[in-house]
C-alpha cells in the first residue's frame, strides 16, 4: 500500500511542484544573494576608499620628503584615528621604511602581490582577504604630488606607499542575514509549493478517483452508473466520454442477456417437449428389444440401431434439462453429512465398475463432508465414465484431503489429453478431433460435472499424468455449517 502511494498521482504532482518550487527558490535567491552581497560589499568599498582619499589629501602635505620612520609611524596613526569606531590599520611604508598605526603588527593581511600592484600602478588597488576565519578589506594606494606647469599639471609618485585594512564583520553580518532571509523564503515558497501541489492534486484526483469507483461499479454488473459532467477541461470530456461507453455497454449487455435468456428458455422448452415422445419411444424400443430375436437379421438390426440412439437421446434431453437449470440459476444443492469414501463406492457399485475400476480409498468415515450425495455421485459417474471410454484401463479413484478440503483423483492409462486440449475439456459438445461428427456421449458430461463442483465451492482440472494418461482432480470444500435441507449458490 505504501509503495502505491509513493507511485500515485498525488505523491507525483507534489514532488513536482517541490522540484520546481525549489529550483525556482534557489536560482532566484542565488541570483537575489549575489546582486545584494555584491551592492553591500561594493557600498563599503567605495565608502572605505573615499574617506581614505579624502584623510590622505589633507594630511599628505604635511608629510616632508623624504620621511623619517617616527614620521611614517604618526602619519599612519593619525590617519587610522579618523575612522570613528577604531577598527582601521594603517601601514605606511617608503622604500625599506615602514610605520604602523598598531605597534608590532604584522599585517599579514598586505600581501607580496598587493605591494607589487601597488608599486607599479598608480591605481587603487584593493583586494578582500580572509585570515583567521575573518574576512577583511585591504586597500592600497601610492600618495602622489602634483607639479604645476604650463599648461598641464603632471602627477609624481612621492615612494609613499598607503596599506588599510579593514574589517568586515559589519558587512559579513549583512551578508549572512541574506543567506537567513533567502533560507526562510525558500522554506515558505516550497511550504507555499506543497500547498498548491496538493490543492491542484486534489482539484485533479477528485474526479479521477470518482472515475475508479465508477469503473469499479460497472466492473461489478452496475451498468446504470454515470458521472456528472461539471466543466469543459479534459477530465469533464474523459467523464463524458465514460457515461457514452457505460451506456452504450448496457445497451449491449441488456441485448445479450435478452438473447441468451431466450436461448436458455427455448433448450428449456426443447428440451422438456421432447421428454414425453422420447418416454414414449423408449417404451417402444424396449418391447421392440425383446422381441429382436425372432426379427429376420435386418430388421433386427435396425431396431436395435433405433433403441441405442433412442437412449442417447434420453441422455441427452436429460442432460439439457441440467444445463438449462444451471444457466438459469436455478440449480440447488440438497445437502448432506456423508463418508466420501461409501458414497464414491456405491456409485462404482451402482454402475457395474466395482471390478473394472481400481480405488485407493481411506477407511471408513475418514473423510466426511456436507454435499449433495447425488450431484456428487454424477460427479464421479461422469469422470469415471469418461476415462473408461476415452482412456484405457486400469482407471483407478483416489481420495484424499485434509481438514479443510477433499481431494478426488480419477486417472486413465490411456494416451492422455493433448496439451491444446486440456483448456477446452469442460466446454460444452466441444471436440478435439473436428471431422468427428457424433459421439457416444452427450457431449456435456464434463460440462456438468464442472458446474456441479462449483456448486459446492470447488474446483476440478484436468490434467496429464508424467507416467502417462489423463488425471481429473476434484477439490471440495469440507462444509462446517449446520445441515440445512436446500442450499443455493
Amino acid at each position: 500500500m505504501r509503495t502505491r502511494r509513493l507511485r500515485g498521482l498525488r505523491f507525483r504532482l507534489v514532488v513536482a511542484f517541490g522540484l520546481v518550487a525549489a529550483v525556482s527558490a534557489v536560482t532566484t535567491g542565488a541570483l537575489t544573494f549575489r546582486e545584494a552581497r555584491t551592492g553591500v560589499l561594493q557600498q563599503s568599498q567605495d565608502a572605505t576608499i573615499r574617506q581614505l582619499r579624502a584623510q590622505l589629501n589633507q594630511h599628505a602635505a604635511e608629510l616632508a620628503l623624504p620621511p623619517e620612520q617616527s614620521a611614517l609611524r604618526k602619519f599612519a596613526e593619525e590617519t587610522a584615528a579618523t575612522e570613528s569606531q577604531g577598527s582601521w590599520r594603517v601601514l605606511v611604508t617608503y622604500g625599506d621604511l615602514s610605520g604602523s598605526s598598531a605597534s608590532g603588527d604584522p599585517f599579514t593581511e598586505v600581501t607580496p602581490a598587493l605591494r607589487e600592484a601597488v608599486a607599479s600602478s598608480r591605481a587603487t588597488v584593493f583586494q578582500r582577504v580572509r585570515h583567521d576565519g575573518r574576512t577583511s578589506l585591504v586597500v592600497g594606494m601610492s600618495i602622489l604630488f602634483s607639479t604645476q606647469r604650463i599648461p598641464d599639471s603632471v602627477e609624481t609618485a612621492s615612494g609613499v606607499r598607503v596599506f588599510l585594512v579593514v574589517p568586515q564583520t559589519t558587512e559579513q553580518a549583512y551578508v549572512d542575514a541574506l543567506v537567513t532571509a533567502a533560507e526562510r523564503a525558500m522554506v515558505a515558497a516550497l511550504a507555499l509549493a506543497v500547498v498548491l501541489a496538493l490543492l491542484a492534486a486534489r482539484g485533479v484526483l477528485v474526479p479521477v478517483r470518482k472515475l475508479r469507483l465508477a469503473t469499479r461499479r460497472v466492473a461489478e454488473g452496475r451498468l446504470d452508473t454515470r458521472l456528472a459532467v461539471n466543466g469543459s477541461d479534459e477530465l469533464a470530456e474523459l467523464s463524458h466520454t465514460f457515461n457514452e461507453t457505460a451506456a452504450a455497454l448496457e445497451t449491449s449487455v441488456a441485448e445479450l442477456r435478452e438473447m441468451e435468456a431466450r436461448a436458455r428458455r427455448f433448450a428449456a422448452d426443447v428440451s422438456h417437449e421432447l421428454r414425453t415422445p422420447l418416454a414414449a419411444m423408449s417404451a417402444v424400443t424396449d418391447v421392440l428389444d425383446e422381441d429382436a430375436a425372432r426379427l429376420d437379421p435386418d430388421t433386427a438390426t435396425a431396431v436395435r440401431l433405433i433403441s441405442t440412439e433412442t437412449v442417447k437421446l434420453a441422455r441427452l434431453v436429460d442432460d439439457l434439462m441440467e444445463i438449462s437449470r444451471f444457466d438459469a440459476g436455478a440449480a440447488v444443492l440438497h445437502l448432506d453429512e456423508i463418508d466420501l469414501a461409501e458414497s464414491i463406492r456405491r456409485t462404482l457399485a451402482s454402475r457395474g465398475w466395482t471390478d473394472t475400476v481400481e480405488t485407493q480409498l481411506p477407511p471408513p468415515h475418514a473423510v466426511r463432508a456436507r454435499v449433495d450425495p447425488r450431484r456428487i455421485d454424477v460427479v464421479v459417474a461422469n469422470l469415471v465414465g469418461n476415462a473408461l471410454k476415452h482412456g484405457a484401463r486400469p482407471v483407478t479413484v483416489r481420495l484424499g484431503g485434509d481438514d479443510t478440503v477433499a481431494v478426488i483423483e480419477v486417472r486413465d492409462s490411456g494416451p492422455g489429453i493433448p496439451s491444446d486440449v486440456l483448456p477446452h475439456v469442460f466446454e460444452r459438445f466441444y471436440k478435439s478431433d473436428s471431422a468427428r461428427i457424433r459421439s457416444e456421449g452427450s457431449g456435456l458430461g464434463l460440462a456438468i460435472t464442472a458446474e456441479n463442483v462449483r456448486l459446492h465451492g470447488g474446483t476440478v482440472r484436468a490434467a496429464g499424468h508424467p507416467a502417462g494418461g489423463a488425471v481429473f482432480t476434484v477439490e471440495l470444500p469440507l462444509r462446517r455449517a449446520e445441515p440445512t435441507e436446500e442450499y443455493r449458490p
